[in-house]
């Protein structure tokens, strides 16, 4: 038998994100709960910025009885001399019974102890509070709040409380609110409690009250509105998923209204207008013709026929914001992008300063660049003296608005106000472009440098960073990384690989090696080989075998990774499988070829294969080219296989065949070896 649920745990106004960082860990931790009381059961969790609400159409009125096996030691461990031993008393007590109500029964052939436990279900509304008790303690929304005289806390003060199951009215205490059957509405609508008479009234009552419970109804609500004003004003309205869940979260009565500031502000970068309206008013850019225009939406949560006065209340609010980030600007622009300062911000204890890094950046990149000059020559046009000379710009000049006013209000814009004060300040495109992308790709899948000439600026912080904190130990461990070494790792693989640039991680370390301290380089070269596992997109085996042929260019790897993903099949797999098994103890420190005796053949097809493999032993344009030739053996190998024993007891002729099967292992494990690949 079953009965409608609902629990609603009134609180004054949520936090929007701390709630939307635990939303399924809150809904999973009262599925768990359900679990172990045995009242599976479908629910929906849904929130305002007032109430913490489950709702369940059909709660169990009872727990599903339970029968509980329990076999415990055998007994003649269990007994000694008609006396129960430690291992019998103890199993005892954890069936919660005297030794003499224990029976026994035959497991695997032996007498064991063995006990029955009946369990039978206790009512759901008894269980109530506890199970809600352990579903509040579960939520953990990081800072908490203590009221009153209580020393328990909560993410807000908790105002009234609604535990209903039927017709009935569960006596339940939270935070001391003692449950009852009343609800609050919009406080734009009433301030006073509204009785609740049966839990088939309770939406009624709240829509009646101007409060959307459902925070995909307030969200179907806002994207309507957005497509109107759209529709209405010919503009584009940035939809932030984020902002837009946010806003969801703070809402009760949500409505899209549109508002506008004065156009002299849109002198500012689009980014800081953009950041200063999302970051402290929670409003959404409008574009027109693709531009960022002098308007902005709110989502307004009052309740009211006349919405005039909401809209310039909220322009009258975002003047001020703006104004500042003029006056920021504009005082930026005269001083200039100048780094003074920089020496005295510590980038990391044993690591020096901001412009210490700097100078180990310059280092590296400039090395870079000496890798790469002929590629960043083709794509620029300048010469060597000139990339060289902006390389050293750019990264002199890449932090240097961490000291700009701007950068102080808004972190998150920097790199991207530099890129707009070098712009202004007449930099070359190269320079202010390597700015704005020092600190790209920003996450898996986030967008790359547009250029070579970024990607070096680029690599160098990542890689300075990377070698830096290697070398004072601080290393990611399990799954934590305060220092995101793991997404620079995935930045350097993903440029590398996306502009074809060499970059053998040995090599480049020993590159930099005298601008840090000692530190554990097998230790990072492993750290760098594990995110390849993450990079690419291929079986982890293919990637394992390719690691195996001792490559390390970052490089060169992926392509022998495209190339064995392009060609080899489960049948290819498990036949040079099989060659690589009959190689296992061949000296492979040269090619087995030459050491091939063709006066030892005794069938035509040892020729055949012999005369094969030798037309294969040249030089080929790519991995692919390399591999679909040597793969193209398979028919005679397969016949090879059937009419020839490669083991045969003379010993001469065995060693024979195994270096002739073995140099086909030989050439392949130049991209990979075989034997570590299941596909």
């Amino acid at each position: 038998m079953t009965k409608p649920l609902l629990i609603e745990i009134g609180v004054e106004e949520l936090p929007a994100i701390p709630l939307l960082k635990i939303i399924k860990n809150i809904e999973k931790s009262w599925e768990n709960i359900l679990k172990e009381y045995r009242l599976d059961s479908q629910f929906e969790f849904l929130y305002t910025p007032r109430r913490l609400v489950l709702k369940d159409d059909s709660m169990p009125v009872k727990q599903k009885d339970s029968t509980t096996e329990l076999f415990g030691p055998p007994v003649m461990v269990a007994l000694k001399d008609g006396v129960p031993t430690k291992a019998g008393d103890g199993f005892a007590r954890k069936c919660g019974v005297s030794f003499d109500e224990l029976g026994r029964v035959e497991k695997n052939g032996k007498e064991v102890l063995y006990f029955k436990k009946e369990e039978i279900g206790k009512p759901t509304k008894e269980l109530l509070q506890e199970m809600i008790d352990r579903w509040i303690a579960s939520m953990s929304f990081g800072k908490m709040m203590r009221w009153g005289s209580r020393s328990d806390e909560f993410i807000r003060p908790v105002r009234w409380l609604q535990v209903r199951m039927g017709d009935e009215s569960i006596d339940i205490e939270l935070f001391g609110v003692k449950s009852g059957s009343e609800t609050f509405v919009h406080r734009m609508v009433n301030f006073e409690p509204i009785e609740v008479p049966s839990i088939d009234k309770y939406d009624d009552i709240l829509a009646n009250g101007k409060v959307s419970l459902y925070p995909k109804d307030r969200e179907s609500k806002i994207l309507n509105e957005f497509d109107e004003l759209e529709k209405e004003h010919n503009i584009q309205i940035q939809r932030d998923k984020s902002l837009l869940d946010e806003v969801v979260a703070i809402t009760e009565n949500p409505k899209a209204l549109l508002g506008s500031f004065d156009e002299l502000f849109l002198e500012l970068p689009p980014e800081a207008i953009i950041a200063s309206m999302k970051e402290h008013q929670r409003y959404f850019p409008v574009f027109e013709d693709d531009k960022l225009s002098n308007k902005f939406v709110v989502v307004s949560n009052a309740v009211t026929d006349d919405y005039t006065k909401v809209v310039e209340g909220n322009e009258r609010v975002l003047k001020p914001r703006l104004s500042d980030g003029l006056f920021f600007y504009q005082n930026d622009l005269k001083r200039g992008l100048v780094t003074d300062g920089l020496e005295k911000i510590t980038f990391m204890d044993g690591l020096g300063s901001l412009m210490d890094k700097i100078d180990r950046e310059k280092a590296i990149a400039i090395r870079l660049l000496s890798l790469y000059m002929d590629r960043v020559e083709q794509e620029s046009g300048k010469n060597s003296s000139e990339l060289t000379m902006l390389m050293e710009e750019a990264i002199t000049l890449a932090k240097a608005d961490l000291t700009s006013e701007m950068v102080y209000e808004f972190t998150e814009l920097q790199g991207l106000m530099g890129y707009y004060y070098a712009k202004a300040l007449g930099k070359d495109e190269l320079v202010y472009n390597a700015i704005k992308e020092q600190y790209y790709p920003l996450g898996d899948g986030a967008k790359l440098p547009n250029s070579i000439f970024s990607s070096i600026v680029s690599m160098a912080i990542k890689i300075d960073t990377l070698i830096g904190l290697f070398s004072i130990g601080k290393t990611p461990t399990g799954s934590k990384d305060p220092f995101a070494l793991r997404r620079a790792v995935n930045g350097i693989i993903r440029m590398v690989i996306e502009y074809d640039l060499p970059f053998d991680i040995d090599d480049i370390l020993e590159l930099t090696s005298e601008l840090y301290g000692e530190y554990d380089k097998v230790k990072l070269v492993d750290f760098i080989l594990e995110r390849i596992y993450k990079s690419i997109d291929a079986n982890a085996s293919i990637i394992s075998a390719v690691l195996s042929s001792n490559e390390r260019d970052i490089n060169e790897i992926a392509k022998k990774v495209e190339a064995l993903k392009g060609t080899l099949s489960k049948e290819r797999a498990s036949l040079f499988k099989r060659v690589a098994n009959i190689s296992k103890d061949i000296d492979l420190s040269s090619d087995p070829f030459d050491r091939v005796d063709t006066e030892l053949f005794e069938n035509e097809l040892e020729n055949e294969l012999y005369v094969e493999i030798k037309s294969r032993k040249k030089e080929y344009n790519s991995y692919e080219e390399l591999l679909i030739s040597w793969f193209s053996l398979e028919d005679l190998l397969d016949r090879y296989f059937r009419d020839i024993m490669v083991n045969v007891e003379d010993e001469k002729i065995r060693a024979n065949r195994q270096n002739l099967i073995a140099s086909i292992y030989y050439a392949l494990k130049s991209i990979a070896d075989i034997k570590e690949i299941s596909v």
